[in-house]
């Protein structure tokens, strides 16, 4: 799913920027969801500290009226958790174009706002080609995780896989878990935490795919995977793991 966000301080703009937004959203059923409206790019922030490399969309006005943080470094901020961000920014400064190649902020595209009548157009062309590079980015991103155990290399798609476990019972190994077997391989699990980035260390042992998990048991603390396999979450993790999911 692609995400909208927008970060606009003057609010007739932001709910101007908002409508275009949702009205793109329902004439096309395709996968886009406007997550976050707001003024205060904090929240832009806390977003993407449960959405680290969603390839998302951000409308962001670059004048922004906050103490600490304007647009250009709200974006660089976005830039270096989510490289694949598509950004477009609005600004009253045209001259202010040129910032945005000094912080290396690679902006999809500017509008200015003395030209707000071609914005409904300006707003549904970014819509377009950031989703069509989502899609493009998405199918180029369909990864696999490639593993050498006992002589045998193995690529396993992500979409196969359940869950890492660290092997508690032989030190340095890791057993991939698919819904119908498992791979038990040398390494760590800090080591496939960084090879698979888009899936979640709920516990000290375990590393899980997100897009495998039915439900969450709060009682017992475990994530229930989609073949009714159970795996532990650490206490402090639940509540994390809990608004991510509701997030996606």
């Amino acid at each position: 799913m692609l995400h909208i966000l927008i970060c606009e301080d003057d609010p007739g703009q932001r709910s101007h920027i908002e409508s275009v937004v949702r009205k793109s959203i329902d004439e096309d059923s395709c996968d886009k969801k406007l997550v976050v409206s707001t003024d205060d790019p904090t929240r832009i922030l806390d977003y993407l500290k449960t959405h680290p490399c969603k390839r998302s969309l951000y409308f962001l006005d670059i004048d922004l009226q906050h103490d600490e943080l304007d647009g250009l470094k709200l974006a660089a901020i976005i830039r270096e958790s989510d490289p694949y961000a598509k950004i477009a920014f609005i600004t009253t400064h045209s001259e202010l174009a040129y910032l945005t190649y000094e912080y290396k902020l690679k902006a999809m595209d500017f509008f200015i706002k003395e030209r707000l009548s071609e914005i409904e157009k300006w707003i549904e062309e970014c819509i377009n080609t950031a989703y069509a590079r989502y899609l493009e980015e998405k199918t180029a991103f369909t990864k696999h995780f490639r593993v050498d155990a006992n002589g045998e290399i193995w690529n396993i798609p992500h979409d196969d896989i359940l869950f890492f476990e660290t092997n508690s019972r032989v030190r340095h190994r890791v057993i991939l878990h698919t819904e119908n077997s498992k791979i038990d391989f040398r390494g760590f699990i800090s080591e496939v935490e960084q090879r698979v980035p888009t899936f979640f260390r709920c516990h000290k042992s375990f590393l899980v795919n997100l897009d495998k998990i039915s439900y969450i048991d709060k009682v017992s603390k475990e994530a229930i995977m989609v073949s009714d396999r159970r795996v532990s979450i650490a206490e402090k993790k639940v509540n994390k793991l809990l608004n991510i999911l509701e997030k996606n």
